[in-house]
């Protein structure tokens, strides 16, 4: 199972516009980071899975050369995690008759279908992506078929982010949240014996609908994962460099393009396609 972090950045990405601090100023690659993604490889050779696709989709598929893709699964509907569905249009046509698959929650498939209506047509116009929304519960788990024989099977997870709540995922030995600002127990309880966790800490200071990074790591150390990884930071999380020193052994902040994998026997590889810790 390999994760590539497709973007590691809020809603307003690293830079920041119009911002002149240490951050949006460094030279350091692993302080830009485009917005919020990742694809899931579970298997070499068959299609990914692809969490969120941000309005960055385009630019970090054409830089990790096009992959396939089996699926997409969605956490929200806030532009910065869905903003790039349009996008998904070498996809979700290259199958006649097929239509692109959409894990999703009911509010996520409601707002898409307000949001980009002409997807949604009886009597769509040539070239139009057109998607399969596939509704999701929290604590249900769902498969996903990647073809070959080979299944996924999928646990989506309550979250909280803000007022609102949301999904993270778990796929066997790896969960992915994002956005979160309250972990509920019943899925602190669904974390416990993870391998892998992968979750968001936007800065230093508290935040009202994000966990800062005193709070991410509680919540890692609540759920004892072997490994955990830190992602959706803003500007005002500091340097990366910064934030590898305070960070505990276990613990990783993710940069843009880093890669982990986590074999058969749970021993995880980290590093990236830029050879950056």
């Amino acid at each position: 199972m390999k994760l590539t972090f497709l973007g590691t950045g809020t809603s307003t990405g690293v830079p920041q516009m119009r911002c002149d601090c240490e951050v949006c100023r460094s030279s350091d690659p692993r302080d830009n980071r485009l917005r919020c993604s990742a694809l899931l490889e579970i298997e070499e050779g068959l299609p990914g899975i692809l969490i969120d696709c941000g309005p960055d989709f385009r630019s970090q598929m054409l830089r990790e050369q096009s992959p396939d893709l089996a699926c997409a699964v969605l956490t929200h509907s806030h532009y910065d995690h869905v903003g790039g569905v349009d996008d998904l249009r070498p996809y979700a046509y290259s199958a006649p008759g097929e239509h692109f698959p959409l894990y999703c929650q009911a509010d996520v498939a409601a707002d898409l279908r307000a949001r980009i209506p002409y997807c949604f047509t009886e009597h769509p116009y040539a070239g139009v992506p057109q998607f399969d929304l596939r509704i999701v519960e929290a604590y249900k788990t769902f498969s996903i078929d990647l073809g070959r024989g080979v299944t996924v099977e999928v646990l989506p997870l309550e979250i909280i982010h803000g007022k609102l709540p949301i999904l993270g995922y778990r796929f066997d030995s790896l969960a992915y949240i994002t956005d979160a600002s309250y972990v509920p127990e019943r899925t602190v309880e669904a974390l416990r014996g993870v391998d892998t966790l992968v979750i968001n800490a936007l800065r230093h200071e508290p935040h009202f609908s994000h966990l800062n990074l005193r709070q991410a790591l509680d919540v890692i150390e609540l759920t004892a994962p072997r490994q955990a990884y830190l992602t959706h930071f803003s500007h005002q999380i500091g340097l990366h460099s910064e934030l590898l020193k305070i960070l505990p052994e276990n613990v990783h902040p993710a940069s843009d393009r880093r890669q982990i994998i986590i074999t058969d026997d749970k021993t995880l590889n980290y590093g990236s396609r830029n050879n950056l810790s």
